[in-house]
């Protein structure tokens, strides 16, 4: 079908969109609004949420930036399920209604926007940077081979959209919980053979509110939109801060 034939099967095609709002200085707890959009086969949640805010009602407040599934911007929760509004499209979810919501766990600052200062704390304290003893730069290039690369590879492509941390009930629970995507880029770093920084995560990593707090339910995987596989990376870290604390215990007593 060419796209003059398929716009036209998509001619009167419509479906309901209800999204949270919340003004903080209107409202004193968040509501819903439904809004009827074109339902159109190429068009995301994302789409549908543009096309409010320029032809129905611009007061409606959310982030977006790359429309591409790289920012990790747009999280949202859409019917009941975290997700990337940019990579869901209103299609999946037809005939409607499709409801819209921020993510959950996190404070509501206005309709589907949410304060992330919590998460931006929790990345501080893993370091999710390469540290070296050594601060001199090397006269050329940190080598890798193809294996080393492969063993984080995996956790590299968190892109901060916190949908595991919307999913995890233990961080519902437990605000002081590192989280999903913390310890998963934690151990990105601690993997990487230009890094010498792990006994330096050690602390944050294998504290109460660290690894330990994780009960294995796996949501956080299942968000991911990447593929990170942050519950993956928790029980792996588990394992590396078991077989230290044995190896503290049977050190001699001088040499701790």
């Amino acid at each position: 079908m060419d796209r003059s034939r398929e716009l036209a099967s998509e001619t009167g095609r419509r479906i309901a969109v209800q999204v949270a709002r919340y003004r903080p200085d209107r409202e004193s707890e968040p509501t819903f609004q439904e809004y009827e959009i074109p339902l159109r086969k190429d068009w995301a949640v994302l789409d549908g949420l543009n096309h409010i805010k320029d032809e129905l009602d611009g007061t409606l407040s959310y982030r977006w930036s790359c429309r591409m599934g790289i920012c990790g911007s747009c999280g949202m929760t859409v019917n009941g399920e975290p997700k990337l509004a940019c990579a869901t499209f209103l299609t999946e979810y037809a005939p409607g209604p499709v409801r819209v919501e921020p993510l959950r766990n996190f404070p509501v600052v206005r309709d589907l926007v949410v304060d992330i200062g919590d998460f931006m704390q929790k990345l501080s304290v893993v370091q999710p940077w390469i540290i070296r003893e050594d601060e001199e730069p090397p006269d050329g290039e940190y080598l890798q081979t193809p294996e080393e690369l492969a063993d984080y590879k995996q956790f590299s492509m968190c892109i901060n959209c916190m949908l595991c941390y919307s999913a995890c009930p233990i961080y519902g629970l437990n605000e002081h919980f590192l989280g999903p995507a913390a310890i998963a880029l934690a151990q990105r770093y601690n993997l990487d053979s230009r890094d010498e920084g792990a006994a330096d995560r050690m602390e944050a990593l294998s504290s109460q509110t660290g690894v330990w707090d994780c009960t294995y339910v796996g949501e956080c995987s299942v968000a991911c939109p990447k593929g990170v596989d942050p519950a993956g990376a928790i029980q792996r870290y588990k394992l590396t801060a078991a077989t230290e604390t044995i190896k503290s215990f049977l050190m001699p007593r001088g040499r701790r």
